[in-house]
């Protein structure tokens, strides 16, 4: 199986690489699934159904969230009716929407999707270790999904490979979010699951993680917030890690770093490219 994994998208010129390139790469790749990270996608705040909507119409098959998961208050309601949108499984009992999804394509192959949020140096919510416990025992690889795919929002770098360590040998991949810029460790864990600590953002780099640049900088010299952030709208890198799951096991074969765009070195996967 195929898959392709975009990161945070930020902003109008993040959503714009994706409706550039998704088509593409699903054809040029045969894809199986694409999933993306679009908690920022609306002005790098939230994401809204018309955007939702947009993704899901260009060829993206589910959306993951994270700590901006409800900046958009629309959202509080249209997450209901999405089964496709997966915010943190880790949000306290009666949080809308879910926190993990199973979606199907057209050659019947299954995916379970899990979105859990980190605690260290963020807003403390359930323990993600327990979350995603509970989800990969509700859904066993190569059992009632054909490949399983964990999206870790977080902060720290420690807290991610903990949890990626934590489910090698139970998902295809593990893969982090958040941070906005791509490390450069993706590789296969020991028992077979595929890791990243961040997959980085799609948005514009030239800016200060997605942000314009003049009001972060203002605040880090004087500490007072002069205006609202803003989404850079120069032209955006689309980050992403590429996955091939082994058919008879459901975990990672291959994995691969992809950047197409913008001011970043660009990378594809050799092994499909």
């Amino acid at each position: 199986m195929r898959l392709l994994f975009i990161g945070d998208v930020v902003g109008r010129s993040g959503r714009a690489a994706v409706v550039e390139h998704v088509p593409l790469l699903r054809a040029r790749w045969d894809l199986d699934f694409v999933i993306v990270n679009g908690e920022n996608a609306a002005g790098g705040f939230g994401l809204t159904e018309a955007i939702f909507e947009e993704f899901l119409a260009i060829g993206v098959d589910a959306v993951t969230l994270g700590n901006h998961a409800f900046d958009q208050r629309e959202a509080l309601v249209f997450i209901e009716r999405q089964p496709r949108l997966v915010r943190p499984a880790n949000y306290p009992a009666g949080t809308p929407g879910r926190g993990a999804t199973v979606i199907s394509n057209g050659r019947g192959e299954r995916l379970l999707i899990v979105n859990v949020l980190g605690r260290l140096f963020m807003d403390a919510l359930d323990d993600p270790f327990a979350t995603i416990e509970r989800e990969l025992g509700a859904c066993p690889l190569h059992e009632r999904c054909d490949a399983a795919v964990i999206d870790v929002h977080a902060e720290a770098t420690s807290e991610k490979w903990a949890l990626g360590h934590f489910a090698d040998g139970r998902a295809s991949l593990v893969v982090g979010t958040h941070t906005h810029v791509p490390s450069a460790d993706h590789r296969i864990l020991s028992g077979g699951t595929g890791f990243v600590t961040d997959v980085g953002m799609t948005g514009d780099y030239d800016s200060v993680i997605g942000m314009t640049k003049d009001e972060p900088i203002g605040r880090f010299l004087r500490k007072i917030a002069t205006q609202k952030f803003e989404a850079a709208l120069g032209p955006a890198t689309l980050c992403a890690l590429a996955l091939e799951t082994d058919d008879a096991s459901g975990l990672a074969k291959k994995v691969g770093a992809v950047r197409l765009g913008g001011v970043l070195e660009q990378a594809r996967p050799a092994f499909w490219d």
